[in-house]
């Protein structure tokens, strides 16, 4: 019997909360067993990891395999646990040292040719990894500028399952990603676009000042959803907290741009006036996804047409 474990993150809401891995390879008939509450995506993993494994070169064990996701209790979804799953395999069958992946955070959605694709909710698993005392922590490179907003973490980038097994074999060590300097945020509405509405002006002025709520009433074409729209452009920057908060909210919602990992501008929310709670509050089958409410945190929610 062999025993490899390693690390991932699932997410509960807009937190992350740590996953072991567990791979336990014995005698008896050829077969994988996962178990720990997996989702049908996570389920759908191990036929992921298989090709995967064996498109990057690799061997699969054709043996009784038992995978665990602690804590059991914990519903697991989503194709982030790819990453993790490959390399506890791996580590079981030797093909790896064991103790390269033992305190190894790993987060990617793996395709059938070994590559890593990009996953959502990048930023609020590194920093639950972070709080766990985790120190290096492996995402696909298109999540790296996301992932290295945590500080007092190692972040290492790959691009396919061939890249990390080097790695853990000492081949090919990879190099911490460094950060370059965050791009410049894209100019926001100004509210000196708009002319005359004096009294609307120094409403949304005095709202900006002092965080109040805003009604505003008109007929249609007098400006209201101009003057909203502006309402961000007066509230000052967050924060470092606030922006991750914000940051990983959108993360997890899949709006983050890619161009930009850091939300530092109060966001703008105007959901449709026929959307449903669910699209508000948030909702959805298997993984919830936040709704407009909940992304619209420390900003801006324009309700027209209320």
């Amino acid at each position: 019997m062999t025993l490899a474990r390693t690390w991932s993150v699932g997410l509960a809401g807009v937190q992350g909360a740590m996953v072991e891995v567990e791979v336990d390879i014995a005698a008896g008939l050829p077969g994988v067993v996962l178990v720990g509450l997996p989702d049908a995506v996570v389920r759908q993993s191990v036929d992921r990891v298989r090709a995967a494994v064996v498109n990057a070169g690799g061997e699969f064990p054709a043996r009784r395999i038992t995978i665990g996701l602690s804590p059991a209790s914990m519903p697991k979804q989503g194709s982030g646990f790819d990453l993790a799953l490959a390399a506890a395999v791996l580590a079981a069958a030797g093909a790896v040292r064991r103790r390269a992946v033992d305190r190894l955070v790993l987060l990617g959605e793996l395709g059938l040719d070994g590559s890593v694709r990009a996953i959502r909710g990048v930023l609020p698993a590194v920093l639950a990894a972070a709080r766990a005392g985790h120190s290096q922590v492996v995402v696909p490179t298109a999540n790296a500028a996301e992932a290295a907003l945590v500080d007092h973490i190692e972040v290492l980038a790959v691009e396919s399952l061939t890249q990390l097994v080097e790695h853990l074999r000492g081949a090919s060590v990879l190099q911490p990603y460094e950060r370059g300097p965050l791009p410049a945020q894209p100019p926001v509405p100004d509210l000196a676009d708009v002319v005359g509405q004096a009294a609307g002006r120094r409403a949304v002025e005095v709202a900006a000042a002092g965080g109040h709520h805003l009604f505003l009433t008109g007929p249609p074409g007098a400006g209201k959803t101009m003057l909203a729209e502006r309402l961000p452009g007066l509230l000052p920057a967050l924060d470092e907290q606030a922006a991750l908060e914000v940051t990983a909210i959108h993360s997890i919602a899949g709006t983050l741009p890619p161009d930009a990992p850091l939300v530092t501008r109060p966001t703008f929310e105007a959901p449709h006036h026929s959307a449903t709670m669910a699209a508000l509050i948030g909702g959805g089958s298997g993984q919830i996804r936040p709704g407009a409410i909940c992304r619209a945190h420390r900003g801006v929610l324009f309700m027209d047409e209320a």
